[in-house]
């Protein structure tokens, strides 16, 4: 039998066209977070997608909460406040498990949110990575690149919880 040959993880493809240097490693893991999640969840079953053993959060809460941090994050990153729609949004993941949007509802705003945040990294110029910035209500520091760095971060932590829920609900 022949073997299959191995594509190597997004990080050692090369870089992603127009994206800065200084920011390939955000957008690489972007990447990858698409192409960890998408192929495992796309034909989950309700009663998977929603399941909470141990009283973990639901696939279906990281679904929805990783698109929605991911564009509060960026928001910041802009020099941004959030908007009504997106402090309702955020209200609305303290529910998601109560309301259970359809799966593909939930796939679509995940891919939204993934090629929304590639196309503003491919906007923001390398001169501004390190333009102070300020998070939430307390306004707390950071800048353009630290806060960019910890959505990547952040969305790869929820990717790696949907692919352990994933294994341990089916």
């Amino acid at each position: 039998m022949a073997e299959r040959p191995s594509i190597p993880e997004v990080w050692l493809q090369g870089p992603i066209d127009g994206i800065e240097p200084l920011l390939q490693p955000a957008a690489h893991t972007l990447v990858q977070v698409g192409e960890d999640v998408l192929p495992i969840v796309e034909n989950l079953a309700p009663e998977r997608l929603w399941a909470r053993p141990g009283s973990s959060a639901s696939i279906g809460f990281h679904l929805a909460h990783l698109p929605g941090s991911l564009d509060r994050l960026l928001t910041y990153s802009r020099g941004q406040s959030l908007t009504a729609e997106q402090l309702a949004a955020l209200a609305a993941e303290r529910t998601i498990d109560q309301d259970r949007p359809e799966l593909a509802v939930l796939l679509a705003r995940f891919r939204n949110g993934l090629e929304a945040a590639m196309t503003y990294l491919r906007a923001v110029p390398a001169d501004g990575l390190l333009q102070p910035r300020e998070v939430g209500r307390k306004r707390l520091p950071s800048t353009t690149l630290g806060l960019i760095f910890h959505a990547a971060e952040h969305s790869a932590r929820h990717a790696g919880q949907i692919v352990t829920l994933t294994k341990v609900v089916s």
